[in-house]
């Protein structure tokens, strides 16, 4: 269905098409009756009127309009008046979280400038603020409450003269906290879950009347694949490109699949005309997103709805849900995204480790612009621990996986998350996640606390009996090592030379810049003109944008420090990297 605003547009279809007939029936009951003969001629004129109107006939032809008529005319219906008054709002955006929010942030940025609204960057010209919000763990949350009080004074303090400043939350929070969040306090005006942002217009509508309005409901079907997102990344260098929503694995310990609803796919021709679209724009790197971003499977495809496309996992994974047949599968689709420009880095996050068959990784290696970079969540190294989060494989099968990764993309960055103080986890448990740790060697990595969520199977059926201290301790363990063993890895890339994307100045030094590798690790340099060819005079500045050649002096767990040596692409770094590097030094 077109637009899936399913609030709205049901809503339409009821008033539109159902109440008539059921008020006609109801009223004529109301008529006849003999207790109200007194105003036999009211009802007898009242009669005629609805003997007219429509029939339940009409209303079932009506029924059988297309998705596109229906939501055509639910827009022609309503969403005049939402956009009549709206012209000079200017709506101000905080986003919190992953980067499933910057999109979605990006996304809601668009169809309110489709509906009249203009973004600010400056909060303090803002009519309406929304905070993108996250709910993976009880600190994101906390952070969002205590962002609402200061908010809330801030909008005490408008002055009478101006409209009153209008506040919502938007996102995973959004779902998971609808009645607390406009009834605490009263901190909040407009709620809309991950679903919801079509719906925007109206509730801002109603905000604006006076009144309190939500949406929250989750779809099946809702990937936002007609709506463009706007795009604000640093510079426009880099830009995050949805590719599915929701998640249908159910970890133990994650609310995803209840504030983001199940899995669905974005079809690839919306996913290809985005990437192109950015393309055009000079955008260098693009990464692909999706709760479980390797699982996408865009079964509108029929020409790759083959019964022998079956999906295939690593080996040693299952999982807890039957999975889908044929379509185009990720491989299809990151084979179609990497040939749209060769000197365009693609990456995608967040995978499943499950969904990495050989396909997948023989694809990284021979596409000169997908980065040899791979996040690989372990969250735990302790087979019990593993089952208790039903993540779908063991240790072994997780170590199998890493050295077959490795086997087929030689010099490949890993990076990883992991939980500390999971349900029932003990101190052998934790031993062995931090021996995990040393065994692989990650490059970069996300390690938090557990935080246990409502609705979850853990919520449910485990105790979250590992005391506040134990979990801080054992993180704190997790991080000491994590970064001894990321020291060591980015220490063996002292003396090479790698490609970097210039983000801009370093946050330190105005005398410096920073970008990222290949493998995803921040190398800082001193700012410097550079030559653009080999063995010619000719020098320009670098960008933000640009590709550069930078040969690593040193190192730590955190980043890559060194000197750039010349302007360069893709294309030309990995076809004559070797060349450039003795050209480029003699210069």
């Amino acid at each position: 269905m077109k637009g899936n605003s399913s609030l709205g547009l049901l809503g339409f279809v009821v008033r539109t098409y159902i109440s008539p007939f059921i008020h006609k029936d109801r009223y004529r009951r109301y008529y006849c009756s003999g207790s109200h003969t007194k105003d036999d001629s009211k009802a007898t004129e009242l009669n005629r009127k609805l003997g007219s109107g429509p029939s339940l006939q009409d209303f079932i032809k009506t029924s059988n309009k297309s998705a596109d008529e229906l939501h055509e005319e639910y827009e022609e219906h309503y969403m005049t008046q939402y956009t009549s008054s709206t012209h000079s709002r200017k709506v101000y955006f905080e986003t919190y979280g992953c980067q499933m929010n910057v999109n979605d942030t990006e996304i809601a940025c668009s169809i309110l400038q489709k509906a009249g609204y203009s973004r600010t960057l400056q909060l303090t010209e803002a009519d309406v603020v929304l905070l993108v919000t996250c709910s993976i763990r009880e600190k994101a949350e906390q952070t969002i409450w205590n962002r609402l009080k200061q908010l809330t004074a801030l909008k005490k303090r408008r002055p009478k003269h101006e409209p009153p400043l209008k506040i919502g939350v938007l996102g995973c929070m959004a779902e998971r906290l609808k009645t607390e969040l406009l009834e605490r306090e009263r901190l909040v005006d407009v709620v809309a879950g991950p679903d919801a942002y079509r719906d925007l217009p109206r509730l801002l509508c109603l905000a604006h009347d006076g009144q309190r309005a939500s949406n929250v409901l989750l779809s099946l079907e809702e990937t936002y694949a007609d709506v463009m997102p706007v795009h604000r990344t640093p510079q426009g260098h880099s830009a995050f490109v949805s590719i599915m929503r929701g998640c249908d694995n159910m970890c133990s310990y994650c609310i995803v699949p209840f504030t983001r609803g199940r899995e669905r796919s974005r079809p690839a021709s919306s996913i290809l005309e985005e990437v192109r679209m950015l393309s055009d724009q000079g955008v260098k790197e693009v990464t692909l997103l999706g709760q479980n971003v390797n699982s996408y499977r865009d079964l509108a495809e029929e020409q790759f709805s083959s019964s022998e496309l079956n999906p295939q996992l690593s080996r040693g994974f299952k999982t807890v849900y039957s999975t889908k047949q044929g379509g185009l599968r990720f491989a299809d689709l990151l084979d179609k995204v990497s040939l749209i420009d060769p000197d365009m880095r693609i990456r995608f996050t967040s995978p499943h480790p499950k969904d990495f068959p050989d396909e997948v990784l023989k694809l990284i290696q021979e596409r000169k612009n997908i980065c040899k970079q791979i996040h690989l969540p372990a969250q735990s190294g302790s087979n019990r621990v593993l089952h208790a989060m039903r993540r779908g494989y063991t240790r072994e099968a997780y170590l199998e996986l890493v050295e077959n990764i490795r086997k087929l993309i030689p010099g490949v960055s890993l990076s990883s998350d992991f939980i500390s103080g999971f349900c029932g986890e003990t101190e052998a448990d934790h031993q062995q996640t931090l021996s995990l740790l040393r065994e692989v060697g990650y490059n970069v990595g996300f390690l938090f606390a557990y935080s246990m969520r409502k609705k979850t199977h853990a919520y449910h059926r485990l105790q979250d009996d590992v005391p506040a201290q134990v979990k801080q301790r054992r993180l704190e363990e997790l991080i000491t090592v994590f970064r001894e063993e990321a020291a060591k890895v980015n220490m063996s890339l002292v003396g090479s030379t790698e490609l970097v994307l210039v983000e801009g100045e370093s946050k330190r030094s105005s005398e410096e810049l920073c970008g990222r590798s290949d493998g995803n690790v921040k190398v800082i340099f001193p700012c410097a003109d550079l030559p653009v060819q080999p063995g010619k005079p000719q020098k320009d500045a670098i960008t933000p944008g640009d590709y550069v050649l930078v040969k690593i002096t040193s190192a730590n767990s955190q980043s890559l420090r060194g000197h750039a040596l010349i302007h360069s692409s893709l294309r030309k770094t990995k076809t004559s990297k070797h060349h450039l590097i003795e050209d480029s030094v003699s210069c």
